[in-house]
């Protein structure tokens, strides 16, 4: 890694690439130290983790009460199986002006937050609670448990693996669908400073705001690989490589 910021530094230093177009690594640590500094740059990080943690959360609780409900109810699943095939295969993207008419610059991005992650979640949780072992749940029914005894003491506990998979998906798309927000409707957070900076051909600005995602997103992932290690060694859980 340090040789290939070094390239980069000689490279636009000496103008082998142009550095407008490229910036260069003491630029964009410049820029970044001027940035925290002023204080902006916490102001626009909190609001891109804000509008993270808060999609996350959401996406990951609709998706499980959604999934919860289908499994719950096989004919409603039936019925909204195409539906959510044909979901999952839309571009969020599009649905971008259309959540900025309904809900506002602000809310709009959460909006995209959840949509981009929400029908992955729905799938992938659906599909763990109907692998679960059918000897399992006709145990259960021949002692007489009823249908929420059955999800919550052999469904879920089974599922769980699926589940910390879920939740390190759901992190990358909610921080993918935040990003898409702010490039189409925000006043603020790190997608706007990179649609800004493009519009005002900084691209210090445009590089800066990319490796401080970059940081984010390592972070959050390992943050959710963590929980997962913990929440594995409570129940005793095998880890998925």
């Amino acid at each position: 890694m340090g040789i290939v910021l070094l390239l980069w530094e000689v490279a636009a230093h000496r103008y082998w690439v142009n550095p407008m177009l490229t910036s260069r690594p003491s630029q964009i640590w410049r820029t970044l130290v001027s940035m925290a500094s002023s204080g902006s740059l916490w102001m626009h990080l909190g609001v891109t983790l804000r509008e993270t943690l808060a999609g996350f959360a959401i996406g990951m609780a609709l998706g499980l009460g959604v999934a919860i409900a289908l499994w719950w109810w096989p004919a409603l699943a039936a019925v909204l199986d195409p539906y959510l095939v044909v979901l999952n295969a839309l571009p969020k993207i599009a649905l971008g002006p259309i959540f900025y008419i309904w809900l506002g610059h602000t809310l709009s991005v959460y909006g995209m937050a959840v949509a981009i992650s929400v029908v992955v979640t729905i799938v992938m949780l659906h599909a763990g609670f109907s692998e679960v072992e059918a000897n399992q749940v006709l145990v259960m029914r021949t002692f007489g448990a009823t249908r929420g005894q059955i999800l919550r003491k052999v469904v879920i506990p089974s599922s769980l693996p699926t589940v910390m998979a879920a939740l390190k998906v759901n992190i990358g798309l909610t921080l993918v669908g935040v990003i898409v927000g702010e490039f189409l409707s925000a006043r603020a957070g790190l997608g706007y400073l990179i649609i800004y900076g493009g519009q005002v051909f900084q691209m210090q600005l445009v590089m800066t705001s990319v490796v401080i995602l970059a940081v984010i997103s390592a972070l959050l992932y390992l943050a959710v690989t963590w929980a997962e290690r913990l929440v594995s060694r409570l129940l005793h859980l095998p880890m998925r490589s």
